[in-house]
């Protein structure tokens, strides 16, 4: 657990800030309030590389092997300090002091983990134990490169039984801007499909940054393209977390990396919101 006066910010979502191996608490900008993420990646691997992200020393790869017995007691642990104890008086700033959801996310694609869909269960299982559902949720943020996995559908499903939803990655819908932004290789119908059937399986928001590259905005194309990608996910999707950059990146890109005007951003989600869908904006 962090020190004692130690305050958590919306700027500062360090795993480390726990003590705990996997569990974590963090201020979301986006959730509202005190969100416990769950890191399925410890060591830092992902299999995307997207430019802005925050997570220093990231490698290419998947998960290790997860100690269940472990995250079980530290989720407890979390729970109980911040449902029972002190947690949300002493860490948290006043305004956002109450607990929003549990998040499964952490330094890389958390659905990489074998123990994924156990991993819900144990989450879904401290919830109903201490009659938390359906008030606080259980999300799962991911890009969305493994849904078509026996597994994963299971544990998408299973979030979506609990009440829980999932936000997927959406920063660009073209092959090249997949590829200058992700560093993936990936056919842009194959995001569409895979988008389609994590929303049949379980509630699902599409996130997307936006940002800045060498000091060019994304070109009226890119954002044509996205604002017509996702207006065909109308009655099938929440919505849209559109967000800025709040924390600089740990890539190296970063100093070619700046934040858009919000004024901007706003334009982008009403162009969006023209298509029928709710977005949500972060600057």
């Amino acid at each position: 657990m962090p020190a004692t006066g130690t305050r958590l910010t919306i700027n500062d979502h360090s795993r480390d800030a726990s003590g705990m191996r996997y569990v974590y608490p963090v201020v979301s900008r986006r959730a509202g309030g005190v969100s416990i993420g769950i890191n399925l990646n410890p060591n830092n691997a992902c299999n995307w590389r997207c430019i802005y992200c925050q997570v220093p020393g990231l490698t290419r790869g998947g998960p290790p092997p997860i100690d269940l017995h472990v995250l079980r007691g530290e989720l407890a642990t979390m729970l109980d300090e911040v449902v029972q104890g002190d947690f949300l008086r002493t860490r948290v700033p006043e305004g956002q002091r109450r607990l929003i959801d549990i998040a499964i996310s952490g330094n890389g694609e958390p659905t990489g983990a074998a123990e994924f869909p156990d991993v819900v269960e144990i989450v879904i299982d401290a919830l109903q134990q201490r009659q938390l559902l359906p008030a606080i949720k259980l999300r799962l943020i991911t890009n969305g490169s493994l849904v078509d996995r026996v597994a994963v559908r299971r544990g998408l499903r299973r979030i979506g039984e609990a009440g829980g939803e999932v936000w997927f990655k959406v920063d660009a819908v073209d092959a090249a801007g997949l590829a200058r932004i992700n560093n993936v290789r990936l056919k842009p119908a194959t995001v569409e499909r895979r988008l389609g059937d994590c929303a049949a399986l379980c509630p699902t928001w599409v996130q997307t940054s936006l940002f800045a590259l060498d000091g060019k905005l994304p070109s009226e194309r890119e954002i044509g393209l996205l604002v017509d990608f996702l207006g065909r996910f109308h009655g099938r999707i929440r919505g849209v977390h559109l967000y800025g950059l709040a924390r600089p990146s740990a890539q190296p890109e970063a100093s070619r990396l700046q934040a858009v005007p919000a004024a901007w951003l706003d334009q982008v989600a009403s162009r969006i919101r023209e298509t029928g869908l709710t977005v949500g904006v972060s600057p």
